[in-house]
């Protein structure tokens, strides 16, 4: 056993539970963010500012404008590659003959209806988890309900449904930049001959641009997101009805029977086309995810004000282009501008497609802090660049790997023909699993009846496994990228849930209960030494093994005892009066329990001054934190001395071999205690100890 002032590196090192926002208030006595309270300590946790349900006025209309620049950046940069990609992919041909542009249009122009407008606007954003949206923020709600029934093979399905739509949505964030950017820049070959090459090396320091200057926040450049992206649906609107005044003839391809026509001409070839044709609503799911941070209302209106309408211009122009002069299915998006407009069109496409990648990038890192606080993700460097705004991190680890994967990408397909054939298999799976955990929260939280949630699940169902059965097609094509980044990172959060949850189990196996251990206090009388000590643990239930080992080796105790729980539970925010609760126990102990939502930053600085006005005073020089840091050693036969084993596989869930290593090397490369919780490392004392599984 060791004892050591440093600071700890494993998760298990607390034991604090990755199971556990800043609330909207304070009680009296809590300073604001930033400032130092009278206790000394630092408290640096942005707090988190909810958004109004019915914005109006002013309000409404700056918030729908944000919805542009961050929801809809995705879905708007479409137009770039999508239409060309139904006429030039390399797993199929399709002649731009009149019929099939009008087939082609139809099933667009439906699909973003449907998928879109319906299943999204209409139907899926009511599922919010007290305001957030998202398939993690989906699931921990579905968990919520769950937690009633019995059934836990139903809830592990779910779980593993919605881990794996997530899983799945690193993937869309590795692609989207590197198609976005690649099809912006393409235009350079309509406006100059520039080699492939030349593309390729400036889509690759464009990226890398963007991926460096992540660390510095986008609050700055954010501003300007909004008004780019209203600059560019009302250019591509501009662009749409310039081609449609010469081609109205075109207009006939919203009537959905010319979809219809399409598949009973082409059969085979039409099913594939599907592949294609799904890059127009890649960014749905976008639309969910950041519901938190602008509410179902400006969302909805920015939808259907401004960007539903420039989408079917721009496509409708595109096809008109094409009925006129087959030949621009080469690049039917450029070659609807007039040549001097090139290079403008080329520098704004490609603004755009940096703000649709910021989009997809901001969110891989909030999903990341919400994998994170529920449990499925070793903690990670959070840094919060906005001193006002909690929802603006930066968390370098995933800022790596998406960056490693969109140059890795953009390198090896070389063009956005090539790198559509590995998009919409990510994209159509989220969609899927997203309509199933749907059902479960139609049906288990609201109460609707069978009659009336089946049909329309089976119908968003129906189109979400078609549009991916035509992608499961593309795999050998590159179909097969996003699928080995979504197993991976399955991989990687299921063994890192299953991990903790052996090691707190092992950890807490017969764990002495607090009132013997106060009694024994009571007899014993050990010295008491002056200050603060304060021990973290994962339980309310028992004594904390790195107290135990503490009295065992150091025979003292402080006048001043506190047993410090961090929880997070399945909501986003927990409220300022239900944030920390303390109960003072007999011979100076207390037990502090904090309660955070999955969308917060937990900070022990915060929880005792929180915990102060309770009572408890813990001045900076007077308070130590004890945490428990773990070695991890995986069975192999006979017991160590003086080493912990978990309880036996009756008891404890099966984990392979292969996984126990896995978690072991993402334990010992998993952000410090110290640090994620925000806790003074000068004030820290380790205790350390081998635990076997």
């Amino acid at each position: 056993m060791t004892a050591k002032h440093k600071r700890a590196t494993d998760p298990a090192d607390d034991p604090l539970p990755a199971e556990a926002q800043s609330a909207a208030g304070r009680p009296p006595g809590v300073l604001p963010p930033n400032a130092t309270n009278t206790s000394g300590f630092h408290v640096a946790v942005p707090q988190r500012h909810h958004v109004e349900s019915h914005p109006t006025g002013k309000r409404l209309t700056f918030l729908s404008l944000g919805a542009l620049g961050i929801v809809y950046g995705d879905i708007g940069t479409s137009p770039l590659y999508a239409l060309q990609q139904c006429f030039t992919s390399k797993t199929f041909a399709i002649a731009p003959t009149p019929a099939n542009v009008y087939g082609i249009l139809s099933l667009i122009v439906w699909l973003l209806v449907l998928v879109v407008a319906v299943k999204y606007i209409v139907f899926i954003m009511r599922a919010d988890n007290r305001g957030e949206g998202g398939i993690l923020a989906l699931l921990a709600l579905i968990l919520q309900q769950e937690r009633r029934s019995s059934d836990s093979k139903r809830r592990m399905l779910l779980v593993v449904l919605g881990l794996f739509g997530a899983a799945l949505l690193y993937g869309d964030g590795i692609i989207t930049p590197a198609i976005s950017v690649l099809s912006a820049m393409e235009g350079l070959n309509v406006a100059t001959p520039v080699s492939e090459n030349v593309i390729v090396g400036l889509s690759v320091v464009i990226l890398f641009a963007l991926f460096t200057v992540q660390r510095f926040g986008t609050g700055r450049v954010g501003v300007m997101f909004g008004p780019i992206m209203a600059l560019w649906f009302l250019t591509i609107s501009a662009l749409g009805i310039g081609e449609i005044l010469q081609a109205p003839r075109i207009l006939a391809a919203l009537n959905p029977w010319h979809g219809v026509q399409f598949f009973l001409s082409n059969r085979h070839v039409a099913f594939l086309t599907l592949g294609a044709v799904v890059l127009a609503v890649t960014g749905a799911e976008a639309l969910y995810a950041d519901m938190g941070h602008f509410g179902r209302r400006p969302i909805r209106i920015a939808w259907f004000a401004l960007v539903l309408p420039a989408l079917l211009l721009n496509y409708m122009g595109q096809g008109a282009l094409l009925l006129r002069d087959p030949s621009a299915v080469a690049n039917p998006f450029y070659l609807l501008a007039p040549h001097a407009m090139l290079i403008p069109l080329v520098v704004l496409a490609t603004m755009a497609a940096v703000i649709a990648s910021q989009a997809l990038i901001s969110g891989a890192f909030s999903l990341t802090q919400q994998a994170v606080q529920l449990g499925y993700s070793p903690r990670v460097t959070v840094v919060h660049t906005s001193k006002s705004e909690a929802g603006q991190i930066f968390i370098p680890e995933i800022n790596r790997m998406l960056m490693l994967g969109c140059l890795l990408l953009v390198i090896t397909f070389k063009s956005s023909i090539a790198l559509g054939a590995a998009y919409g298999i990510a994209v159509t799976g989220t969609m899927a699993i997203t309509s199933i955990l749907f059902y479960v929260v139609a049906r288990g939280r609201w109460n609707w009846s069978l009659a009336h949630v089946l049909p329309i699940t089976l119908v968003f169902l129906a189109v979400d496994l078609t549009l991916f059965a035509a992608n499961v097609i593309k795999i050998e094509n590159g179909g097969w990228v996003p699928i080995v980044i979504a197993i991976g990172v399955f991989t990687l959060m299921s063994t890192w849930k299953k991990g903790r949850n052996l090691l707190n189990q092992a950890l807490h196996a017969g764990a002495l209960p607090l009132d013997l251990f106060l009694g024994d206090v009571e007899r014993r009388k050990p010295p008491r030494v002056p200050g603060t000590a304060v021990f973290m643990t994962s339980s309310n239930d028992g004594v904390p093994v790195v107290l135990l080992h503490h009295l065992k080796h150091n025979k003292v105790l402080h006048e001043q005892v506190i047993l410090m729980s961090v929880v997070t539970h399945e909501v986003p925010e927990i409220k300022a009066s239900e944030r920390v609760s303390v109960e003072k126990l007999e011979h100076g102990f207390y037990r502090v329990t904090a309660r955070y939502g999955f969308m917060e930053q937990p900070n022990v600085p915060e929880i005792l001054q929180w915990a102060r006005d309770a009572g408890i005073k813990a001045k900076t020089n007077e308070t130590t934190f004890y945490l428990g840091r773990e070695r991890i050693i995986i069975a192999d036969g006979e017991r160590k001395p003086g080493t912990r084993r978990a309880p036996d596989d009756a008891v404890l869930p099966h984990m392979a071999r292969w996984r126990k290593k896995l978690f072991v090397v993402m334990s010992r490369n998993a952000r410090s205690a110290t640090e994620f919780f925000g806790i003074p490392p000068n004030r820290v004392v380790e205790l350390g100890a081998q635990v076997e599984f």
